[in-house]
C-alpha cells in the first residue's frame, strides 16, 4: 500500500486506487468487445481527476472523458496521453488549446464554427465527435439539423480542417431499466449513425452507453461505453448494491472523533436545538460539515465508529456534525471514543454512499463529487503492483 502525503488526520478523503483498478477490469468484460472510456470530468467525481485517469488507463480503460476543455488541459499538463474527449463548451471555450493538446471535441452544432476556425488559426485540423440528442433533451444535435451537421462537418473534413472520429448522444433513463424511452433513444442513436454512414461519414467510435447502460443493456455497447460512476464503484440502481454489481466504492471519507461529553435528556443539539437528547446519553462531535461537502440536511445519515453505526443528530454545520452513542458514561473513561475514526462512507462494512444519499435526499453521485477541497485526498495503492 503506498498514499500520498498524509496530511492532516482530523479527516481524510481515502481513495483505493486498486478498487478503481478492479471496478474498470469489471466493466472492461461486461462491455467487450466495445472499449471503455473513463470519465474523470468533476475531478473524477471528487476522487482526484489525474490518479484515476492514471489507475483506471492501467487497468485497461482506452479513453478518457471529461466535460470542460480546461479539465482535459490539465490531464495533457500531467503527461497523461490516452484519447481524451471534451463534449462541454461555451462561445469562451479555448478550443484552440483543445486541438492543440489533442483534445476530441463533442460538437452539437455551434461549435463548429468555432472549433474549424481554431483549426485554420493553428494550421492543424480538429478530432471531433458529433453528439446527436436522441431524447435527453440537453446538449446534442437536434434530429431535423442532423443531415446539415453532418454535410457541414463532411465538408470541413475535406477541407482538411477537421477528422469527424466519433458520433455519439446520452442516455435519459437508463439507471430505470424497465422504462421504454431507452429502446427509443437506441433506435434513434441508429438511425443518426445510419444517415452518416448515407453521407460518406466514416467514424471509428460510437458511444451511447452511460454506467446503468453498460451494466444492463448491451445493445448500447456500440464501440465505445463511457462510464463515470461505476468506476468509482458505486452503483446507479435504486435496488442494486454495488456489491451485487461485483464493484468496489473506492472513496472513504473519515475524521477523528474530535470530542465526547455527557449530556442530560432534553439536551438541544446543534441550531436551532431541532433535536433533543430523549436521556442522558455521550454526544460525539465530527470535524466535518457542510464546508467539507458534506450535506447540510443529512440528520439521521450513520457514522461508524468501533464497528458500529450512530446517527447524526441535530444540524450539520459548516465544519462539524454531532452523532449521538445511545449511551451514557463513555466520556472521560478509558472508553471514550475521543480520537477514534468516525466513517462516514466507505466500502468494506462502512456506511454506504447511498445511505448518506438518502439521508440528504440527492443521489450517491452527488455525495462523493461534492466533498470539498478542505478534505485531504490520501491516495492508497498508487502502484499497480501494490496488489
Amino acid at each position: 500500500m503506498s498514499s500520498s502525503s498524509p496530511g492532516p488526520a482530523d479527516r481524510r478523503a481515502e481513495i483505493d486506487l486498486d478498487a478503481v483498478r478492479s471496478n474498470v477490469r469489471h466493466i472492461a468484460r461486461i462491455a467487450s468487445p466495445a472499449k471503455v472510456m473513463a470519465v474523470v470530468k468533476a475531478d473524477a467525481y471528487g476522487h482526484g481527476a489525474v490518479p484515476v485517469a492514471r489507475a483506471a488507463l492501467e487497468a485497461g480503460a482506452a479513453w478518457l472523458g471529461v466535460a470542460h476543455i480546461s479539465e482535459a488541459v490539465a490531464l495533457r499538463d500531467a503527461e497523461i496521453d490516452a484519447p481524451l474527449l471534451a463534449w462541454l463548451h461555451t462561445p469562451a471555450s479555448d478550443f484552440a488549446a483543445g486541438i492543440e493538446n489533442s483534445v476530441d471535441l463533442g460538437v452539437s452544432g455551434w461549435e463548429l464554427e468555432h472549433v474549424v476556425a481554431a483549426a485554420r488559426a493553428l494550421e492543424r485540423p480538429a478530432r471531433i465527435h458529433l453528439k446527436i440528442d436522441t431524447g435527453l433533451g440537453r446538449n446534442g444535435c437536434p434530429p431535423e439539423q442532423w443531415e446539415a451537421l453532418l454535410r457541414k462537418a463532411v465538408e470541413y473534413q475535406e477541407a482538411g480542417l477537421l477528422r469527424v472520429v466519433g458520433i455519439f448522444s446520452h442516455l435519459a433513463v437508463a439507471d430505470e431499466p424497465e422504462r421504454p424511452e431507452t429502446d427509443d433513444q437506441v433506435q434513434r442513436f441508429r438511425d443518426a449513425v445510419a444517415v452518416a454512414a448515407e453521407l460518406g461519414v466514416e467514424v471509428e467510435v460510437r458511444h451511447l452507453a452511460n454506467t446503468p447502460a453498460t451494466l444492463s443493456r448491451p445493445d448500447c455497447h456500440f464501440d465505445l461505453v463511457r462510464v463515470g460512476l461505476g468506476i468509482y464503484g458505486l452503483s446507479p440502481f435504486t435496488d442494486q448494491t454495488s456489491d451485487a454489481l461485483g464493484l468496489r466504492p473506492a472513496m472513504t471519507l473519515t475524521a477523528s472523533v474530535a470530542g465526547c461529553k455527557e449530556v442530560p435528556a432534553g439536551q438541544g443539539v446543534s441550531y436551532g436545538f431541532a433535536y433533543r437528547t430523549a436521556e442522558r446519553t455521550t454526544l460525539g462531535l465530527i470535524p466535518v460539515g457542510y464546508g467539507d461537502g458534506v450535506p447540510r440536511i443529512a440528520t439521521g445519515a450513520p457514522v461508524m465508529v468501533d464497528d458500529r453505526c450512530y446517527p447524526v443528530v441535530g444540524r450539520i454545520a459548516m465544519d462539524q456534525l454531532v452523532i449521538d452513542f445511545g449511551v451514557a458514561g463513555l466520556a472521560d473513561t478509558d472508553q471514550s471514543p475521543l480520537g477514534h475514526r468516525a466513517v462516514l462512507f466507505g466500502g468494506n462494512g462502512a456506511p454506504s454512499a447511498e445511505a448518506w444519499a438518502a439521508a440528504s435526499h440527492s443521489i450517491n453521485y452527488e455525495v462523493v463529487t461534492r466533498i470539498s477541497s478542505r478534505v485531504p485526498r490520501i491516495y492508497l495503492h498508487e502502484a499497480a503492483d501494490d496488489d
